[in-house]
C-alpha cells in the first residue's frame, strides 16, 4: 500500500469499524426479523454478482465452506435472538468478545494444549471483562438469562466458523469466490425460516426499515470479505485481535445513538474485554 501503510490490518480494522455499524443498524430496526431478512436478501442479492464475477473456489474448500454456511446461519439466528430480548451495549461486546476466550479454553480443555502464562492472563482479563457486562445492572434474573444465553451462543458460533474460514479460504485459491459463495448460500436460509413462521407478508409493511437493511446487507458482506481478504494473507490470531476493536465501536454507538446508558462499569468492562483479547492473542507462539 502507498506510503508504507499495511494493508492486513487496515483491512482488518476498516471491517471492525463496518461491523460495528451493520449490528448497529441491525438493532435500530424495531422489528428485528424484519431487520436481519432485509440484510441477508441484500447481501444475497450481491453475493449472486459477486458468484458470476470471481471463479469458483476449489473443491478443497467447499467443506469449509459448507460447514460455515451453517454455523453462521445459527449465528444470525442466536445474535436476532440476543438483539430482541437485551441491549445493543451489552450483547454486541458479549457476542464478539467471547470467542477469543473460547478458543484458548477448548484449546486447552480438548486439545490439550498447555497456555504459557500470557495467556493465562489474557483469560482471566476477558473473563473479568465479560462477568462485568454481564453483572453491569446486577444480579442477572431470570428473564435476561437467554439473552445473555443467546449472546454467549453467538460467541460460540463465531469462535467455530472463524476456524473454519481462515482454514476454508487458504484452501479455495480464491477470495472473492469463496466470500460470495458464503453469503450466497447462506442468506437465502433466513427468509425461508421467516416465511415458514410468518407467512409471505414480513415484509410488505417493511417501509423505513427497507434502506436501513439494505445499507446493513452492503455493509455486512464488506466487512466479512475484508476479514477473509485479511485470513488469507495475515496471521490469524492477530487478525482475531484487531477485529475485536468493533467493540470499543459498538459501545460508542450504543451510547449516541440508541441512548443506552453506557455508564463507567460498562464501558471500563468492554475494554478489559478487549484489552484481554490483546494480550491473548499477543502471547500466543
Amino acid at each position: 500500500m502507498a506510503g508504507g501503510v499495511p494493508a492486513v490490518p487496515v483491512a482488518v480494522l476498516t471491517a471492525a469499524v463496518l461491523h460495528a455499524v451493520w449490528n448497529g443498524l441491525a438493532h435500530r430496526i424495531p422489528d428485528k426479523l424484519v431487520g436481519f431478512t432485509l440484510i441477508n436478501l441484500t447481501y444475497t442479492a450481491c453475493a449472486l454478482v459477486l458468484v458470476v464475477l470471481n471463479p469458483l473456489p476449489a473443491p478443497a474448500a467447499w467443506p469449509y465452506l459448507l460447514a460455515s454456511v451453517a454455523v453462521q446461519t445459527a449465528s444470525t439466528v442466536l445474535l436476532l435472538r440476543a438483539y430482541q430480548l437485551g441491549d445493543f451495549g451489552q450483547m454486541y461486546p458479549i457476542a464478539r468478545g467471547s470467542p477469543p476466550l473460547l478458543v484458548a479454553l477448548i484449546s486447552a480443555v480438548l486439545l490439550g494444549r498447555h497456555p504459557g502464562a500470557g495467556e493465562v492472563l489474557g483469560v482471566l482479563v476477558i473473563s473479568c471483562g465479560l462477568i462485568g457486562l454481564a453483572f453491569a445492572r446486577g444480579i442477572p434474573g431470570r428473564a435476561q438469562l437467554p439473552a445473555l444465553g443467546a449472546a454467549v451462543g453467538t460467541g460460540v458460533m463465531i469462535a467455530v466458523y472463524t476456524v473454519l474460514d481462515g482454514s476454508g479460504v487458504r484452501e479455495s485459491g480464491t477470495v472473492g469466490g469463496y466470500v460470495a459463495w458464503l453469503f450466497l448460500l447462506q442468506g437465502p436460509v433466513l427468509a425461508l425460516i421467516v416465511r415458514v413462521r410468518r407467512g409471505p407478508g414480513l415484509l410488505a409493511g417493511a417501509g423505513r426499515a427497507v434502506p436501513l437493511g439494505i445499507v446493513g446487507g452492503v455493509l455486512s458482506l464488506t466487512a466479512y470479505g475484508l476479514v477473509v481478504w485479511a485470513q488469507a494473507r495475515g496471521d490469524l490470531a492477530t487478525i482475531a485481535a484487531l477485529r475485536e476493536t468493533s467493540i470499543v465501536i459498538a459501545a460508542l454507538i450504543a451510547a449516541v445513538v440508541f441512548r443506552e446508558r453506557l455508564g463507567r462499569l460498562r464501558l471500563t468492562a468492554a475494554l478489559t474485554v478487549l484489552g484481554g483479547i490483546a494480550v491473548l492473542e499477543l502471547a500466543r507462539p
